[in-house]
């Protein structure tokens, strides 16, 4: 769950316990195995290996729900492809991670963001959704082919980063749909893994076919942003991922159960949320709190803000200057990989914005990501 208040958190977990009980009591019913419905946590010795490089500034792409008023096209990845600085066009984002929580239509692809979990046919039309013609990835790379093709900007160039999104197979649903002639229940791991095995195939294919000159697919990205109903699922996709030389990626809450057991988890590209920007009652101290933990435990950082950074909307403009302010003072623009949350398409508003604050506050992130992306080459 993406930055949601603690009481709504607690009461999703309090749900996904019942729901756990509920499946244990009617186990006879469903004729499962009681160890297909305990999620345990058992420590993997793990060698920490990426199989591609991870992107230095990544950007969250929310896309595919029909809930979402934003259209992205061409003319909306322009302002995250390059940017103007010291008099001439820079390239910026150098990762894109396409994901969605919700189909806006009632089902949900995570636990706790809709009473109905999404099946088979909404993890399709996600995926194909990606890929239609004029949107998301082949908006991304034509925009990319524009640029390139334009020559404003000098100096080789390297293929934007693709990650794309697995959704959580929720744990005992019923109605995801077939495979292979066989119903899933997703109170079966195997099942719940043969589901993500299906999801990741199918992304592979429809990125082969697509056959871009502009970006590659580097890796997968997890969803759900606790262990507490994938501690051991997570690890089976990994393995899978791994085979074929994918990175897995996870960006978990503030305080998410199992942030801190990333590794054994299975995945190896792992963020950490302050969850600082969405409420004026979260103290500035939380910054650092999140950049020590960060910092104990080998993860990278996430940088959040939404509309109301605008001077126009809550004017909170401030919160996001304080991320950057403690991450350059903790050096995390210098060592660590950092993704970016903005709510829907913050940082496109921010680029065309025409108040000074916001204008300001916009050419000091885009400098901060080309120093980066100057520094890498």
């Amino acid at each position: 769950m993406r930055h949601l208040q603690k009481t709504f958190i607690l009461s999703v977990l309090l749900a996904s316990l019942t729901l756990s009980l509920a499946a244990c009591s009617h186990k006879n019913e469903q004729n499962t195995d009681d160890e297909e419905l305990i999620f345990k946590d058992e420590p993997v010795d793990r060698e920490l290996k990426y199989y591609n490089a991870v992107p230095h500034d990544m950007v969250l792409i929310y896309d595919g729900g029909a809930h979402r008023n934003v259209q992205w096209n061409k003319e909306h990845f322009a302002p995250y492809i390059s940017a103007e600085s010291d008099g001439r066009e820079q390239w910026l984002f150098d990762g894109f991670l396409f994901l969605e929580i919700k189909d806006g239509q009632g089902r949900g692809f995570a636990s706790g963001y809709e009473k109905l979990a999404a099946r088979k046919v909404e993890w399709k039309n996600l995926l194909e959704n990606y890929f239609a013609k004029g949107n998301g990835i082949n908006a991304l790379n034509e925009q990319l082919a524009e640029v390139r093709n334009s020559g404003r900007i000098s100096g080789n160039y390297e293929k934007r980063k693709i990650v794309l999104t697995v959704p959580e197979p929720i744990p005992n649903q019923t109605d995801w749909g077939q495979l292979d002639g066989r119903s899933l229940r997703f109170s079966n791991r195997q099942d719940r893994l043969d589901a993500c095995k299906w999801y990741i195939d199918y992304a592979e294919e429809l990125f082969r076919k697509a056959n871009f000159e502009n970006v590659e697919l580097i890796g997968f990205y997890w969803l759900a942003e606790e262990a507490t109903n994938s501690r051991t699922l997570a690890s089976d996709v990994a393995d899978y991922l791994y085979e074929k030389e994918y990175d897995f990626y996870w960006i978990p809450y503030f305080n998410s159960d199992g942030y801190s057991e990333w590794k054994n988890l299975g995945f190896n590209v792992p963020y950490y949320q302050p969850n600082y920007f969405f409420s004026e009652n979260t103290p500035y101290s939380r910054l650092q709190e999140a950049c020590d933990r960060a910092k104990k435990f080998h993860m990278n950082m996430e940088v959040e803000f939404d509309d109301r950074a605008l001077k126009g909307n809550k004017n909170w403009g401030y919160r996001l200057k304080d991320y950057l302010d403690v991450y350059e003072k903790n050096g995390v623009y210098d060592s660590l990989k950092v993704a970016y949350y903005q709510g829907g398409d913050s940082f496109y508003k921010l680029s065309k914005s025409e108040n000074d604050e916001d204008s300001a506050l916009y050419r000091r992130l885009t400098k901060l990501i080309i120093q980066r992306g100057q520094n890498a080459n």
